[in-house]
């Protein structure tokens, strides 16, 4: 898969389900999208619910992107850095956000040894992120600009696609212009109209996705 560039980002494109078997142990793993914290500690609750008699329920999410992410996982009782981390670490080889990931384990009677456990917890959580399969988010910020119908063009010579791309246009009582930007390219842009001295505003955080 082509790799994401700086303004996009990997998220699940729907649930994805695996299982792995190890020495009897069963290992059944989930990677559901998740919009915030929340929401995956709520399905981490449902989970647990759901498979009450398993021996452990381990997870890990990674919500958001940058340095504003939220991260977290939990070992549920395997021994310290044998089951959250190495789910974490399987999300991360993705490059995946917006995404919950846990393993319900049941154990089968033989002891799998620290190795084994991170072996088998990896082998299920990637299996279960491969089986939800990827979808591309470019990020992007909508630019409103109002101005006078005769500084229109000075604003369309804005248009650079496909970092700046004209979203639409109104003619009403004030003319306004709707530019849509990648959020690398938001910087030049807003210098560029505070030079020609016209009124914007960023509008909101539109993102358009692709499944790959």
């Amino acid at each position: 898969m082509k790799k994401p560039s700086a303004d996009e980002r990997a998220v699940p494109a729907r649930e994805g389900s695996a299982e792995v078997r190890e020495r009897a142990s069963r290992f059944l793993a989930f990677a559901c999208p998740v919009s915030d914290p929340d929401e995956a500690a709520d399905l981490v609750a449902r989970l647990r619910k759901k498979y009450h008699d398993a021996t452990h329920v381990a997870f890990a999410w990674s919500v958001g992107s940058g340095d504003t992410a939220a991260r977290r996982s939990s070992d549920a009782g395997e021994p310290s850095g044998t089951a959250g981390k190495p789910i974490a670490a399987a999300i991360e080889s993705a490059g995946f956000s917006d995404v919950l990931v846990a393993v319900v384990r049941y154990f089968g009677g033989t002891k799998l040894g620290t190795g084994g456990l991170s072996r088998a917890y990896r082998e299920a959580a990637g299996k279960a992120i491969a089986a939800a399969g990827t979808r591309i988010i470019r990020e992007t910020s909508l630019v409103v600009v109002m101005c006078p119908y005769d500084r229109i063009g000075a604003v369309r010579r804005l248009v650079r696609p496909p970092q700046v791309t004209l979203a639409g246009e109104s003619f009403e009582a004030s003319p306004t212009v709707r530019l849509e930007v990648v959020r690398s390219a938001l910087p030049s842009l807003r210098a560029a109209l505070e030079e020609a001295r016209l009124s914007y505003e960023v509008a909101g955080t539109p993102c358009h996705s692709e499944e790959r």
